[in-house]
């Protein structure tokens, strides 16, 4: 199937990861800075039909969105999209062994929104999560603008899609991973000392204005929170998931100093 993509990270990505997928590519022709003159060279060196069009043309294709001078025209699925039998892979106790540190999970619950997905996405690959995890029916669909937002990321990390959320949460506990839930009205912050992020964990977050169905919060270890000192209430997800998904960072780099 044609997709496109658009935007200087989301395509050197595909060019990197999936050349031959890579059909064309246009290029905005008003543009002669260094960075696209590299870019040019990278495309040219992987034989990719290179074509030279108004920035006009380029607005109409992605309709307005900032497409940075460059569309791909690519004939694969986008990003690194999997279906559960891939969570049965990761879960299995030889490749669990082969991670140095203990696997970490996202578990996003209602994101519907393109741009969200694509900036969880970006959070969670500069993390070093294994996989991020979505509902097949509550989930943004993966498209061009989450793509461009991931900025590279939608084409490393492995995004899981799950028919039933709860069910996959009951097969992470047999797997002895914490499951740890985020609520605006949690008891709990993030920094309380009980808190340790360097065993296996899921993050399970939910929508900005939802958050998490009752069913998938009643399915988690334990609930906790972001502490607000100023006067909003709550954080856009994306900013959200980096703040908690860096604490376990720092905690799991901590432990291997220490040890």
């Amino acid at each position: 199937m044609k997709q496109i993509i658009y935007g200087i990270h989301a395509v050197l990505a595909v060019l990197k990861n999936n050349p031959k997928s890579v059909q064309e590519i246009y290029l905005v022709q008003e543009r002669y800075d260094q960075r696209f003159k590299s870019l040019m060279m990278q495309i040219k060196q992987a034989n990719i039909i290179i074509k030279l069009v108004n920035r006009k043309w380029l607005d109409k294709q992605v309709e307005g969105a900032v497409h940075q001078g460059i569309i791909a025209i690519v004939y694969h699925q986008l990003g690194k999209q999997f279906q559960e039998k891939y969570l049965l892979s990761l879960l299995d106790n030889k490749n669990i062994q082969q991670h140095s540190t203990p696997l970490l999970l996202l578990v996003l619950d209602g994101v519907t929104d393109p741009h969200n997905l694509g900036a969880c996405l970006r959070c969670a690959d500069a993390a070093g999560v294994n996989a991020v995890i979505v509902p097949r029916n509550r989930s943004a669909n993966f498209n061009a603008t989450v793509s461009k937002v991931a900025s590279g990321a939608a084409e490393t990390i492995p995004l899981i899609r799950v028919t039933n959320l709860v069910r996959t949460l009951n097969l992470l506990h047999q797997y002895n991973f914490y499951i740890i839930g985020t609520d605006i009205d949690a008891n709990y912050h993030l920094y309380q000392h009980q808190f340790q992020l360097t065993r296996p964990i899921a993050l399970v977050m939910g929508a900005e204005c939802n958050g998490m169905r009752s069913l998938t919060k009643k399915n988690c270890d334990t609930l906790i929170r972001i502490p607000m000192a100023g006067s909003v209430s709550s954080l856009n997800i994306a900013v959200a998931v980096g703040i908690f998904l860096f604490e376990a960072v720092r905690q799991r780099l901590y432990s291997l100093i220490e040890s």
